[in-house]
């Protein structure tokens, strides 16, 4: 008799401790599988200080196969689950696509970010949820400061070294902290005019500053965040977005070349192509973490709406606290489920405190409901994350400690460039490349400005390498979503080849590249070049010349009968609170598309190149338009 398959989808702070208490209860009982668009668990609140300069990026990067021994890691996206036939349908990295069958499901996809209907915030705006978001913006806020501090106009070095954070919960007090902190640090280096200095506004609509805090802590942070220079304005946030600035709703217009966005997040809209009840985008669990009628089916971090049974009639929220310890009580029914394990209990957890790292030696904490702010708070802040962090202890003290005694270094790596982490990308934590699909169904928030970077998207057609996938039998798409036939004069549309945006000349710097070269199109018999075959369960990958270009049949996927079919992305990693109060990182995908449909068909494009616009190594340049699918919104953490 086989053993029982157990599938994790997700591996955040939900699915990584799922996936580790299992192959700790299991012992070789059972096949675990997870499935996670990156070979690492991101340990999310420490993001901020990799942004800041004060730890590399792989200190907050844990290795799954490293840390989780007995569990097989599948690297992908989950794009569709047969609920009926147990199994879940997923794309790799390279466009390569598989199925993975099941006896017990664990769900754990996170969330994405929670955008808001504001003018130009999806075309100049940048999220901060995984790596090369803090990557790009480290580069972009060293860049500026070099560059105002070579400007002769002032007006220029002022608007350079401005930032805007728009979202003043946990994520966007920490960046606005420790950004101040660094290029207070670089001007030391780069002198600027007169008078002048870098500045950095944070705006929220809420009345406080961290409003989920203690009120007495909330204050602790905005007195902290002042007497470093931070604006904090509170009741204000953004009106209009360019690229020349933004126009705050109490009317004043502020300069500024970067505008981050860390107003929270929502419940990966994954769950709702199940067709299940759910409860304000999160799938209905019962305490057991158990869907009820699926006895196979289990959900747990932000994307299940657990009962909070301290506080009856309310569900547990949105925060890694509650993520990381559904992780572990589903762990321990799905063992109990399958008989390998003791017996099943319900998830019942209270609020450990908060904990907000502000930089140097201050923080704001209430461990346990005891506030505590200046040193004390900064050595129980940093003390609780190295106990919770599952790997890279030692790492992450040495880089504190060498921090302590050394200057920084405030250098651009121009790794991550502006269009390779558009605000509305389905995957975060996955920056664009050239050669590889990136763009979501119809209707997905994902795909749009994901393919030129935020404002610079391209027509559909050119999105996805080829024509756009057509509807399915008896589907039509609208004109007006991202991957329906455009209108050539609406956002999206195809510019005229002369204009910004319009196609350069292939010898231009973003120009086409030569078929030979990396990143062009890989010649047509090349046997790594992406195919698909859904027959099995397991991925399989054949090459163009093997198998001829099928015509679309009925009954068939569009999608996999024509050279746009292109994986989504996913996989994101959000941050919530830790203790209670770290942002949970999980899968993401795009928002509102269903689960489509695949077959098997010939091996997809290698993907849209490098937006024709894309500058020279250099300054970014103003974005253009992007046209917004943004759904409703769930309230998360902000």
């Amino acid at each position: 008799m086989s053993r029982p398959r157990i599938v994790i989808v997700g591996a955040g702070f939900a699915g990584y401790r799922t996936a580790r208490t299992l192959s700790r209860l299991t012992r070789h009982q059972a096949d675990i599988v997870l499935l996670n668009p990156t070979d690492y668990f991101l340990y999310l609140p420490l993001l901020p200080q990799v942004a800041a300069g004060i730890l590399e990026p792989r200190r907050v990067s844990v290795s799954l196969s490293g840390t989780l021994p007995r569990v097989r890691l599948v690297l992908g996206e989950a794009d569709g689950i047969d609920l009926d036939g147990r199994t879940v349908h997923y794309t790799d990295p390279e466009g390569g696509e598989g199925t993975l069958r099941y006896d017990r499901l664990v769900l754990a996809a996170g969330s994405v970010n929670k955008l808001l209907p504001i003018p130009g915030v999806a075309e100049h705006a940048h999220g901060f949820r995984g790596l090369p978001e803090a990557l790009y913006l480290r580069d972009h806020v060293t860049r500026q400061v070099e560059l105002a501090a070579a400007a002769d106009d002032r007006a220029e070095c002022a608007a350079r070294c401005t930032f805007v954070v728009v979202g003043a919960g946990y994520t966007g007090t920490e960046v606005a902290a420790h950004g101040q902190m660094y290029t207070d640090a670089q001007v030391r280096r780069h002198p600027m005019r007169t008078g002048m200095r870098p500045r950095w506004m944070l705006l929220d609509v809420a009345e406080r500053v961290l409003p989920e805090m203690d009120e007495r802590l909330s204050r602790t942070a905005e007195r902290v965040l002042r007497q470093r220079g931070v604006d904090v304005r509170m009741g204000t946030s953004v009106k209009e977005a360019t690229h020349d600035g933004v126009l705050l709703t109490d009317g004043t217009t502020v300069d500024t070349r970067t505008l981050v966005w860390c107003v929270g997040v929502r419940p990966d809209p994954l769950v709702e192509s199940l067709g299940l009840p759910m409860e304000r985008g999160r799938l209905l669990v019962d305490p057991y973490l158990q869907v009820p009628g699926r006895p196979e089916l289990f959900a747990c971090g932000d994307v299940a709406a657990v009962p909070d049974l301290t506080k009856p009639g309310q569900y547990t929220p949105m925060t890694a606290q509650h993520a990381w310890r559904h992780g572990k009580v589903c762990a321990e029914n799905v063992a109990a489920s399958l008989g390998i394990g003791g017996q099943r209990r319900a998830y019942r957890h209270r609020d450990m405190g908060f904990v907000v790292d502000l930089g140097g030696a201050k923080a704001a904490a209430n461990p346990l409901g005891v506030p505590m702010s200046g040193p004390a708070a900064g050595a129980v802040t940093r003390g609780y994350h190295l106990a919770a962090m599952p790997g890279n202890r030692v790492r992450v003290a040495a880089d504190w400690l060498l921090d302590a005694v050394l200057p920084r270094q405030a250098v651009q790596l121009g790794l991550v460039r502006s269009w390779s982490v558009p605000l509305e990308s389905a995957s975060p934590e996955v920056a664009r490349v050239p050669g590889r699909p990136d763009a979501g169904p119809a209707g997905s928030a994902g795909s749009a400005g994901s393919a030129g970077g935020p404002g610079r998207t391209e027509p559909a057609e050119r999105r996805q390498g080829g024509e756009p996938a057509k509807a399915r039998p008896g589907e039509e798409p609208a004109k007006s979503q991202p991957d329906g036939e455009s209108a050539k004069s609406q956002p999206g549309g195809e510019p005229a080849k002369g204009q910004p945006g319009g196609e350069p000349a292939k010898s231009q710097p973003g120009g086409e590249p030569a078929k030979a070269q990396p990143g062009g199109e890989p010649a047509r018999k090349h046997p790594g070049r992406p195919g698909a075959d859904g027959a099995s369960g397991e991925r399989h990958r054949t090459s163009e010349s093997a198998r001829p270009r099928p015509a679309h049949a009925p009954g068939t996927s569009r999608k996999a009968a024509e050279p746009s079919a292109a994986p989504k992305p996913s996989t994101g990693a959000r941050r919530s609170e830790a203790p209670g109060g770290t942002r949970s990182s999980g899968r993401t995908r795009s928002p509102g598309a269903p689960a489509p449909t695949r077959s098997a068909g010939p091996p997809a494009d290698p993907g849209p190149e490098p937006p024709p616009n894309q500058p020279p190594p250099g300054p970014d340049i103003a974005p253009g338009p992007v046209k917004r699918t943004d759904g409703p919104a769930v309230e998360g953490d902000s």
